[in-house]
């Protein structure tokens, strides 16, 4: 019998191309029908290989879910941007391979890329997730975040709204 290991990394740049193809299925998947068709492929492919190896070697913080030797998601997370809102940290992304979602491994990194923002010092923690988009937003709810605020943002002449959910300590 064999066994898998599954674990969390620091993501490094030679896992930028698998980073690039987890990001570019779990967007179609995640966001189809709901950012305009046009600019989800603008969005997608700014984000191939060179530019995640690019941010891995600048220093940003990325850990990544592996089953075995198969990047299988990744959490993007740091500084919150929001001033407004009163948490230090802020996850940025938290994406896994379609085929990956709902068996627990995004609970994983969330509670992972979490630990990272507390030993790095943040109090508290934020998350956006687009309003229309209701596995994430039940997704953070089942984590315990409480919706903090609201805003908006425009994707080809269609305005979205989004959903910040906080957590403390």
């Amino acid at each position: 019998m064999s066994t898998l290991l599954i674990e969390t990394r620091r993501a490094r740049p030679d896992d930028a191309a698998e980073i690039a193809e987890i990001h570019d299925a779990a967007w179609r998947a995640a966001y189809r029908g709901l950012i305009p068709g046009a600019d989800l492929e603008k969005m997608i492919n700014r984000r191939g290989p060179a530019w995640w190896q690019s941010a891995l070697g600048r220093g940003s913080r990325v850990l990544v879910l592996t089953l075995g030797d198969a990047v299988a998601g990744y959490a993007n997370f740091g500084r919150n941007r929001a001033r407004s809102l009163p948490f230090e940290g802020e996850i940025y992304e938290i994406y896994l391979r379609p085929e990956y979602q709902g068996l627990g491994f995004g609970r994983r990194l969330f509670t992972d890329a979490r630990k990272e923002l507390v030993n790095a010092g943040f109090e508290g923690l934020a998350v956006w997730a687009l309003a229309d988009n209701e596995p994430a937003l039940g997704f953070y709810r089942a984590l315990g975040g409480q919706a903090v605020a609201r805003s908006s943002e425009t994707f080809g002449g269609r305005t979205l709204e989004k959903v910040a959910f906080g957590w403390n300590g």
